[in-house]
Parts: structure tokens; sequence; C-alpha cells
């Protein structure tokens, strides 16, 4: 097993505290970043990179974070360039979903964030992997986290830092009420739409929203069929192996790197997923082991089966199967490098 799969939390994690400077990431962020290293690789560290972006100084290296954080932009020296994946999911030609327009890229997002082989986002990981509650105060989960880092090697971060991550994780993931403020904020943080977090009042003081948060464990089930069997496969790749293979559906569902703690998808609805897409494709089944678990059989490698799967969800790559073929070597390389398979890359 790959020492990144052990039950140490925030192990394989950069230590990256508080990067984000307390932006979570906005609507048209990852596509401005996009567009701008198209061009030039050090457009944001450019003295004019405000005007190229359109947003303030303080923003910028918090737009760099993140495209780095979901594996759109990789660093080169100094500079930063997109990669196969970016331009698998937003090249304005063959991209899967340019403008990001369709929920299930932004599923795809969060899953690509947390599950990354040298994840940028610690508490991240730990809130949705390992967190072995779903209600916190962010007091304690201040606590939870710092032990959480320590364990991991990792210094210590300051408890503003800290704060600063819980308070960015309810930005980006949390609904707000549906007021014309909250209306207009929620449509600049689009991931709130997928509602993975809602924030509690304490006890006896309901009208303080900022005092808890709670993880929606139940949040995945609008999750799409194909990004629940993709995660899936994609996690088979990095734990068993490139060879066709199986993987028990409890582990797919239990473990804290797999698609239903990440995605936060219920056992059952996990279940349910991965059957379906399993009926519509050849090379999938699932089946009864030995001793009576449910297992995801598939009769190739679990890679490329899961490249195929997840085009499936993207109505724009359908017409040209080409399309298919690219992805191989853009958005699974991170997965094909973890199980030892080595793709060429795609060219710019």
């Amino acid at each position: 097993m790959s020492p990144r799969y052990n039950r140490t939390p925030m192990s394989g994690c950069l230590p990256a505290f508080g990067r984000h400077r307390g932006y979570p990431p906005r609507d048209g962020w990852l596509r401005k970043v996009y567009l701008a290293l198209l061009q030039d690789h050090a457009a944001l560290r450019r003295p004019d990179a405000t005007v190229v972006l359109g947003v303030g100084k303080s923003m910028v290296p918090a737009m760099a974070f993140w495209s780095q954080a979901f594996g759109l932009a990789a660093r080169d020296g100094r500079d930063l360039v997109p990669t196969d994946r970016a331009h698998w999911l937003l090249d304005d030609e063959t991209g899967a979903d340019p403008y990001l327009e369709h929920d299930t890229s932004l599923w795809l997002l969060h899953w690509w964030l947390v599950s990354a082989e040298q994840c940028h986002v610690p508490s991240w990981r730990y809130l949705f992997g390992y967190s072995p509650i779903s209600r916190y105060s962010r007091t304690e989960l201040q606590g939870r986290f710092a032990a959480a880092a320590e364990a991991a090697g990792h210094k210590a971060p300051a408890r503003s830092v800290v704060a600063s991550d819980i308070a960015c994780l309810v930005s980006m993931y949390a609904l707000r009420d549906r007021t014309a403020a909250g209306t207009e904020d929620e449509l600049s943080n689009p991931f709130r739409t997928l509602r993975l977090l809602d924030p509690e009042p304490p006890a006896g003081g309901a009208a303080d929203r900022s005092h808890g948060v709670a993880v929606r464990r139940a949040a995945g089930r609008r999750c799409s069929d194909a990004i629940q069997a993709y995660a899936s496969l994609e996690f088979a790749a990095r734990t068993a192996g490139p060879a066709p293979g199986s993987i028990s559906l409890a582990r797919l569902a239990s473990d804290p790197l797999g698609p239903g703690r990440l995605l936060l998808t219920g056992n059952e609805d996990l279940r349910s997923a991965v059957h379906r897409v399993a009926g519509r494709h050849a090379d999938l089944a699932v089946v009864q082991s030995g001793d009576g678990q449910e297992t995801l059989a598939y009769l190739r490698g679990p890679a490329l089966l899961a490249e195929e799967i997840l085009a499936t969800a993207y109505p724009a790559l359908q017409p040209e199967a080409d399309r298919s073929s690219r992805f191989s070597s853009a958005v699974l390389t991170d997965s094909a490098s973890a199980a030892g398979v080595r793709t060429a890359p795609t060219a710019p």
C-alpha cells in the first residue's frame, strides 16, 4: 500500500495552512488564471497582474494558490504553467467545461482538491476524510487541526492561521441565508452550491451562525454517478494498482481518502451510483466476494476506465472519440503516476 494511505491525518499534505489568504476560490478565478498563463507563464508575478486578472492585489497570490491546489497549474521555477488537466477541462475549443458551468465540474474539482497526491489543503483533507464526528465548534476544530498537523510532522500552525482555514472552509462550502446580499455572495463562491458544510449556531444562540461548523455527510447524494464511479476507480488505481482487479464497496465508502468520505456520499448512495454505472459498462461489475462483501470488479485498468466514465459526464466530449484518449495523459496523470503507470505528457 502506498505510504500516503496510512491512517495519519494530513500525511501526504503540504504544510500549506492559510495560503489562500482568506479567499475561497471565486467564480471565474480558475479560468482567468488559465487564460493568463497561456499567454505568459510569469503573468501572476508581473507588476500589472491585478490589471490582467481584474482583481485586487491581495487576491493574486490566492488565485495562484487555488490553481495549484486543484492541479490546474504547476510550478516551473518561479513561473506557473497550465497542466494537462487544465487544458482538458478549460481549453476554449476542446475543454470539457471551459466556463465551469456544470455542478459536475465542481464535484470533480473538489475531488481533485482533497484527494491530490500532494494535498495543498490539509485542513480540508482532515475535515472531510478523517474527522470522527460531523459537528464542531470552531474552537474544537482549531484544536483538532493543530493536533493532526503535529501528528503528521508539520509545525503547528498559529491559531489565527487555523481560524482563517476554518473561515475559508465555511465561506467556500456553506450555503448562506437567501438574502439579496447572500445571493450575490453565493454567486461569487460557486462551491457553495455543493452544500458540503452548514455553519451552526451555539446552543441557545440561534442568531450567531458563525460559531460552529457541521459537515453534511449526505451532501454527496447530489454528486453525479459518473463522478462517484470515476473517483472510485481512481482510488482503486492508487491503492490496488494499475492492473484489472477489484475493490470492496465497503472500502470505497469508508476509507478516509476514498470517494465515500471525500465526496460525502453515504454508503447506500455510493453503492447505488456504482451499481448504475456498472450496469451500463461492459468492463465493470458489482459482484460478491467469497466473504459475502460486494466488490467493484474492473476488467481493464482502473485508470483507463475512470477516464472513459468521466468523459460520459460531459456532453461536449461525446462527438469526438479521440478526446477520451487524450484524457489518459491529462486528467489521470497524477493517479497513473501513483499507481506506477507511465503516461506521456500531453503537449500544451
